[in-house]
């Protein structure tokens, strides 16, 4: 029947908009390549509920999933981690610090600033490997251990949309430093691979009781991107992270 592909082909879709935010994050049009990734991020997201609803879900389905979210929620934010990270060591004086490996005509290649912005890429290693673990890792069948990638992502490509449009300087200045951005990339790194139990937004019923603590954090997602814009997604990432131990600790002291 028809309907069994229609998960897989918004899989694809979300490929697709990675691909294209690849292209645009090379071009370091980090803007328009955060606008892809979220819609690569949307399509994901209801790959997934397309598949439930359908009960068409399936190993292959699985699999491209999880090839489509290296893409748009692994490589494109670690470019744009790369870009960021180099032309804030630009702005500072590190050329000196190593000479350039390579020189083609006027342009030096493997200079130290290059090597820097390598850490950059740290986030689509760890986005890989929490990819490929997640796939096998049957503990993660309605919450999470680890941050997602696609939540992840979006901390990443939230910041060149802050320095574009909040008008924040002391948000802005925050970005501009290469320490904070070596810090976030090794920091996302870890927490995709830590074993952090998180919930998940998928609800078994819609009761107050068993869902406290997703109702908080979605009014609370709300009133963040109504006062913040895009400054929001960071908080409401740190919050779900929060939220999360608050109630793993809850738990606990019920047991």
């Amino acid at each position: 029947m028809l309907k069994k592909y229609i998960p897989n082909l918004l899989t694809l879709l979300n490929l697709l908009s990675g691909t294209i935010a690849v292209y645009f994050a090379v071009k370091e049009e980090l803007v328009i390549a955060a606008g892809f990734v979220f819609l690569g991020i949307f399509f994901d997201f209801f790959d997934g509920f397309a598949a439930r609803i359908m009960k068409v879900q399936g190993e292959l389905g699985k699999q491209l999933d999880s090839l489509a979210d290296v893409v748009t929620s692994g490589v494109v934010p670690g470019i744009v981690l790369f870009q960021l990270i180099s032309k804030s060591v630009a702005d500072e004086t590190w050329e000196n610090a190593v000479k350039s490996v390579l020189k083609i005509g006027n342009e030096h290649y493997f200079t130290s600033s290059f090597f820097i912005s390598l850490i950059g890429l740290l986030f689509t290693l760890g986005a890989a490997y929490r990819l490929a673990k997640f796939n096998i890792d049957e503990r993660q069948t309605s919450s999470f251990i680890g941050l997602p990638t696609p939540a992840a992502a979006l901390v990443v490509l939230s910041l060149p949309l802050i320095l574009n449009f909040s008008g924040n300087e002391f948000a802005s200045s925050i970005i501009q430093n290469v320490w904070f951005l070596i810090g976030i990339s090794i920091l996302l790194c870890y927490l995709m691979n830590a074993e952090i139990p998180l919930f998940s937004l998928k609800f078994k019923d819609y009761s107050w009781k068993k869902n406290k603590i997703k109702y908080v954090f979605i009014m609370l997602t709300a009133i963040f991107s109504a006062l913040f814009q895009f400054i929001a997604i960071p908080l409401v990432i740190l919050l779900y992270v929060l939220l999360s131990t608050i109630e793993n600790k809850l738990l606990k002291k019920s047991i």
